[in-house]
């Protein structure tokens, strides 16, 4: 895979926090803020977590990988290196930020670039990978047929998608009936703005496609890909398995 040599919008705040957790120089965390959750902080060290620090989610989808490998948004690589290092498989990592790639390749991974998923028409993969939070790459609802067909796209024949995502209905009120207030809005209620903060650097604030599962499921259905809900976590997210279903 060619490397992508491209501006990314606002500063590399992962980036650069990952490069300064690396290099010893760690003296705060990232803050994330969403548009509808007050700050909250992000903390270096769990994005250089082990297999054995990761949450129940992320080893089973290392458990189900196989084959050629595409970790899409790798940040410090720890599912990749996991992967390469220990399970032995063929594994291409891609990340928009340079700090991260920089980050990866000095902790030893093999094949790591900088790259935008909707921008790569490369080689296929068995497995293709988007790990914490992973489809909130996406961005919106309405861009979601077009990032699923790309993602199929990528896959050889009888690959997997593996990915996870969270319902945040938990995140507005209950009303009487147990159902929950939702704001009126035109946009799916699992669409928020994301901004992070680092040593005085800010992002411009960006979309995040939080799905619960039958949207994911409904979604996948209508590009020809085959969805199963394989695990749930312990805060209302899960890890869902999307193939082609011409294979079933």
């Amino acid at each position: 895979m060619k490397e992508e040599k491209h501006k990314a919008e606002g500063p590399d705040i992962i980036g650069t926090a990952l490069r300064d957790y690396q290099q010893g120089n760690y003296t705060e965390d990232i803050i994330t803020e969403t548009s509808i959750s007050e700050e909250d902080e992000l903390p270096l060290p769990y994005l250089f977590r082990n297999y054995e620090e990761m949450p129940k989610t992320e080893q089973k989808a290392l458990q189900l990988a196989y084959g050629k490998v595409l970790d899409i948004g790798c940040g410090a690589g720890s599912h990749a290196l996991y992967l390469e290092k220990e399970k032995k498989f063929d594994v291409t990592a891609i990340d928009t930020s340079p700090g991260a790639v920089d980050v990866c390749k000095s902790r030893g991974l093999t094949r790591v670039f900088v790259q935008d998923i909707m921008q790569y028409h490369g080689a296929k993969f068995d497995t293709v990978l988007l790990l914490m939070n992973g489809l909130g790459i996406c961005g919106k609802l309405a861009y979601i047929d077009n990032f699923l067909s790309h993602l199929k796209s990528l896959l050889n024949e009888g690959g997997q998608i593996l990915l996870d995502s969270s319902d945040i209905i938990y995140m507005f009120d209950e009303d009487e009936d147990g159902g929950h207030w939702i704001p009126s809005s035109p946009e799916y209620y699992g669409e928020v703005e994301f901004r992070m903060k680092y040593k005085g650097m800010q992002s411009p604030g960006f979309p995040w496609l939080y799905a619960d599962y039958n949207t994911l499921q409904n979604a996948a259905v209508s590009n020809g890909l085959n969805c199963e809900l394989v695990c749930q976590g312990e805060h209302y997210d899960y890890l869902a398995r999307l193939c082609n279903a011409s294979l079933l």
